[in-house]
């Protein structure tokens, strides 16, 4: 299947603009631990510059560290208006700023985040590898990308069931059969954590660190793996 569309990324923000009030009902408990997990690994401390790219309604905001200063961007004003309520509410979030903004076009300088982080985003933008790369433009040297984010099974009755699925999902706001492979192999990026979260681990946690310079290998497609494991 080909990758949303423009036109698709369009019908996805009606759907974030009406339903922003039920976000939370809905996609709050399902994904809590691969939210606190992803969290936990960031390493961060109170002087990290954290962004947090699609922050929707701010959930993730109550599980960073005290003190850490967090810059949440989403590009719906009704989901950011639902994250600006929730900072108001809780005093230990002074830290934390909020901007709309495109996961695409993100409007700041190279190298100016510790970490860069997107909670369930990667498959819901038209571009996933154009939003990775804009991440790990923005993260400084030495800096983590963190992502939590279903990607396409490897299983061929999973991958088939995501196939059919897919187009319906896209009503919702995200596709199932996104490969992983779209997002590996950027210049600057090595993998340094790849694990499986929340329920029946559908979901995976990837983390990259930024290394300049760093040109990682191609990653083994699916048969060259098992002709590997086979041999050895």
């Amino acid at each position: 299947m080909e990758r949303m569309s423009e036109h698709s990324s369009t019908r996805i923000e009606g759907f974030y603009h009406r339903f922003a009030g039920l976000y939370d009902l809905f996609f709050d408990g399902i994904f809590r631990p691969g939210r606190r997990r992803a969290i936990s690994n960031m390493n961060v401390d109170k002087e990290c510059r954290i962004l947090e790219v699609g922050a929707g309604t701010g959930l993730n905001f109550p599980l960073y560290p005290d003190g850490a200063k967090t810059l949440g961007v989403d590009l719906s004003l009704p989901m950011l208006r639902e994250a600006k309520e929730r900072i108001a509410k809780n005093p230990g979030l002074r830290n934390v700023g909020l901007g709309q903004m495109n996961a695409l076009e993100l409007g700041f300088a190279d190298d100016s985040f510790d970490v860069v982080y997107a909670p369930y985003v990667v498959s819901v933008v038209p571009r996933p590898r154009d939003l990775v790369a804009e991440m790990a433009r923005v993260c400084k040297p030495g800096g983590r990308i963190v992502l939590v984010n279903h990607f396409g099974s490897q299983n061929r009755i999973g991958s088939w069931v995501e196939r059919k699925l897919t187009p319906v999902t896209h009503h919702v706001g995200f596709r199932l059969d996104l490969p992983v492979e779209s997002i590996l192999g950027l210049p600057d990026l090595v993998k340094i954590e790849d694990g499986r979260v929340n329920v029946f681990k559908l979901w995976r946690l990837i983390v990259f660190e930024k290394r300049p310079g760093y040109l990682p290998a191609p990653e083994p497609a699916m048969g060259e793996e098992l002709e590997t494991m086979t041999a050895s």
